[in-house]
């Protein structure tokens, strides 16, 4: 099930991009086109940004400094953005030694590490912006069983052991026309730290109705089933295992030839596709005002039970200072995320990544101006 766009692109120059990779474990080439030929980027200020962190954004990051340094070369302008994606416990640690100009998150930095930002800020609170979002499917393996729909509460208690079994009576109330044989149920979950797992964990905390009291984090905390290595590693034991579930990111579910499970949010059934994801995110709401800083509201995104909405939407953010730049890297960050929130978004959809609907990406571009 490839997330596709509608309608074409007028494409001028050619990016190489990446399919996504969560928390950095697998790569997978292709290439996309972006037209930067309205890009809004000043490609003022300094030459050379670094960014670390998130390397659940790092293919989305090669697309965006691609074409940014098309976009400036346009204007005549020099241009490159060097991203480490190192993880985003390291990414934000080098952000507040202030040895990057900007990190990757898969989760918003706050608290303690807030506080240490601000003093590298110069007294200046650090932002969250939300530029990368990437949808998380329910890959399955069920013979004869191609249109699964699953809940928030029946997905809670595969993973924690509540439900066991195919046919389950929870299970068959939600698919009342599929065959579902009376096999037990294998879930498969991540063996490594991994920001889907922590997203995945949170998901289900906010949409099971009490149903997962395990909590969240990077490790899984179900307690059931078995684990394997990276996306590509969860993903390829689905495919060889007959009566297993996995949640992995698109892509690798594609790459598999796996189904992935429809999500009843209460609104009835709904597909993982570009816009049903896409949707998810418009109606998202922020923990704050959403001025200046875009810290997400997760629990709008997990437990939505707006129509059409797709709700389990992987989200990463690029940290930066809101001011207490010096001219020359203020100028760059705002130039660079201009144009990675613009004309960086438009093939991202090919690769297994959400591109920012209109309305979000309209509070994300008043956002970076505000950068001091």
């Amino acid at each position: 099930m490839n997330l596709k766009r509608n309608g074409a692109l007028l494409g001028v120059v050619a990016v190489g991009a990446m399919t996504l990779a969560a928390c950095g474990s697998d790569n997978n080439a292709g290439s996309s086109t972006v037209d930067t030929s309205a890009s809004e980027a000043s490609c003022e200020g300094k030459e050379r940004l670094s960014g670390a962190g998130s390397s659940a954004q790092k293919n989305a990051m090669d697309q965006f400094t691609s074409s940014y340094i098309a976009a400036c070369q346009q204007k005549g302008v020099s241009v490159n953005v060097a991203y480490n994606p190192s993880g985003s416990g390291d990414g934000r640690t080098q952000f507040i030694a202030d040895q990057v100009d900007f990190a990757g998150s898969d989760s918003a930095i706050n608290g303690e590490q807030a506080d240490l930002a601000r003093e590298r800020c110069a007294g200046n609170d650090p932002w969250n912006l939300p530029l990368v979002f990437g949808p998380v499917a329910l890959a399955y393996n069920l013979d004869g069983v191609d249109d699964l729909v699953l809940s928030g509460e029946t997905i809670a208690k595969i993973f924690n052991g509540g439900i066991t079994r195919w046919n389950d009576p929870a299970i068959a109330e939600l698919n009342p026309d599929a065959a579902l044989p009376d096999e037990e149920i294998s879930p498969i979950s991540r063996s490594d730290s991994s920001g889907t797992t922590d997203n995945f964990q949170k998901y289900l905390m906010a949409a099971s109705n009490g149903a997962w009291t395990a909590g969240a984090g990077s490790d899984f905390m179900g307690g059931v089933g078995e684990g394997a290595k990276g996306s590509a590693g969860v993903a390829q034991a689905v495919s060889s295992d007959p009566g297993s579930i996995t949640y992995v990111e698109i892509s690798f579910a594609d790459q598999q030839n796996l189904p992935a499970a429809q999500i009843d949010t209460g609104s009835g059934p709904v597909a993982l596709t570009l816009e049903t994801a896409s949707k998810a995110i418009e109606d998202a709401a922020f923990a704050g005002s959403g001025t200046g800083d875009m810290t997400l509201d997760l629990t709008s995104i997990y437990g939505t039970n707006e129509a059409g909405a797709y709700p389990l939407v992987l989200a990463t953010y690029e940290i930066v200072c809101s001011g207490g730049y010096d001219a020359e890297t203020a100028a760059a960050v705002k130039s660079f995320l201009t144009s990675a929130a613009n004309e960086g978004q438009q093939t991202l959809g090919e690769q297994g990544y959400v591109p920012l609907p209109e309305s979000f990406r309209e509070k994300l571009d008043e956002s970076i101006a505000a950068i001091g």
